[in-house]
């Protein structure tokens, strides 16, 4: 980033300091709601740590994969979401998602602008018995780990400076609405009855989708040296990281410690395993050898594919949602390899595609035994969970492929978005940072 082009972003922080300090509420007494309960608290808490570190685990996932001299970048892309996405999020994404709602689209701005009423506010309705600040930033790190999953679709070709504007542009104009209409309970998608317990459609279908977008918008790379892979032993230090914090993106979403929790966890555990495994022998079947990168991959596409379903489907229906997602992405993947669309670390086949098929399937395994406030599946002989998911499933496609084309479009006409081809051949670890492993 050159000096001429850092004093437009200091410029906003700086004034977003100065927003800060004039603009802050007054802090008030902090009342102790009666409904609060400690475990459930302490259950939420250690759960928004749990997602927090899925984001260096995915910047290690990534960062396996790429050449070596990309990395950093590709690391740190993953790393600078915590920060930009947290200063977002305080000053007016959380009340985008979760604020007043406006025609069930997008909340009011102005609900918790700076955090105003955060601290000593009432708990939010669906997550009543944790203070609403630690529903707040558990909900933060969903929005840090989504633009994260974005960029991966892109590695190796995009100018640093041009990504955050990007990042800015997708939280505020596809994650936040997206998350207000399937979370709120006054959202467009939560009245129609859409199931989506911890993020497969707000969180790995949008970033998949934009995933695929940015892929198409940005070409294939230049650089035609040989693509191996920089360090397989960070993508599976990645993989342990992604799949340890997984459970509390899961289980924290059941928003108390809980039998549906322990439901969620359980179902996460059986899902992710099932589709390593089913990965490793797909690719056997191919006549390939069983690798630490398809383990890897295979787990992450489970873990992806259960996230709608945790909280509403059975242990066993989660095996089988995690074996049909690794075939499914496993074949999206060799299609992928044939076509023109560069996804350099498949981000849509396995974040997009596993979203949609976890989707669908909950659609098909819902059963409202496990959980009362949600519905029973075509599985149980019920069809309108399951037409509604497929109708909803063809609306957010359209939906995020045409809003990340237009932010992808803007972004590029204020800022290039691909680095110049010497550049990306020199690697982007030194043309945008200026650092090499």
């Amino acid at each position: 980033m050159t000096r001429r082009l850092a004093i437009i972003p200091f410029t906003l922080v700086i004034l977003v300091g100065i927003l800060c300090l004039f603009c802050g509420h007054n802090p008030v007494k902090i009342e102790q709601h009666a409904e609060i309960n400690s475990g459930d608290t302490a259950w939420m808490l250690t759960s928004a740590a749990l997602v927090l570190i899925m984001t260096p685990g995915l910047a290690f996932f990534y960062g396996g994969m790429v050449k070596k001299k990309n990395v950093i970048s590709t690391m740190l892309q993953s790393f600078i979401c915590m920060a930009i996405v947290t200063m977002i999020w305080v000053i007016f994404g959380f009340s985008l998602a979760f604020g007043d709602s406006i025609g069930g689209i997008i909340g009011n701005p102005k609900t918790f602008f700076l955090m105003n009423g955060v601290l000593e506010g009432k708990p939010w309705p669906l997550a009543a018995t944790v203070p609403l600040a630690v529903f707040a930033f558990f909900q933060l790190k969903f929005a840090i780990i989504t633009p994260a999953l974005v960029t991966g679709a892109f590695s190796e070709r995009i100018r640093f400076t041009s990504l955050i504007l990007f990042i800015c542009l997708f939280i505020v104009f596809i994650y936040c609405p997206l998350a207000h209409a399937t979370w709120h309970p006054d959202g467009f998608l939560f009245k129609l009855g859409v199931l989506d317990f911890a993020g497969g459609t707000v969180v790995h279908m949008s970033a998949g989708l934009a995933a695929l977008a940015g892929a198409i918008y940005l070409k294939k790379r230049t650089d035609t040296s040989e693509n191996k892979p920089a360090r397989i032993t960070y993508v599976l230090i990645g993989t342990g990281l992604l799949w340890f914090g997984w459970f509390g993106f899961n289980g924290g979403s059941a928003m108390g410690a809980n039998t549906l929790a322990a439901s969620a966890l359980a179902t996460t555990a059986v899902a992710s395993g099932a589709a390593a495994f089913c990965w490793i022998i797909f690719d056997a079947l191919k006549g390939k050898k069983p690798s630490a990168m398809g383990t890897s991959i295979g787990a992450v596409v489970g873990l992806v594919a259960i996230t709608p379903a945790a909280g509403f489907v059975s242990i066993p229906h989660a095996m089988v949602i995690g074996i049909v997602a690794a075939i499914i992405s496993n074949l999206m993947v060799e299609w992928r390899t044939k076509t023109s669309i560069d996804d350099t670390l498949d981000v849509f086949p396995c974040h997009g595609v596993g979203g949609m098929v976890g989707m669908l399937l909950t659609g098909v395994f819902a059963n409202k035994a496990i959980n009362p406030a949600g519905a029973n599946g075509l599985f149980f002989g019920e069809t309108k969970l399951f037409t509604t998911h497929v109708l909803v499933l063809i609306g957010v496609v359209v939906f995020v492929l045409t809003m990340s084309f237009i932010l992808l479009k803007v972004t590029d006409l204020i800022t290039p978005l691909r680095v110049t081809e010497e550049e990306e051949k020199e690697g982007l670890d030194r043309s945008q940072h200026g650092e090499s492993l």
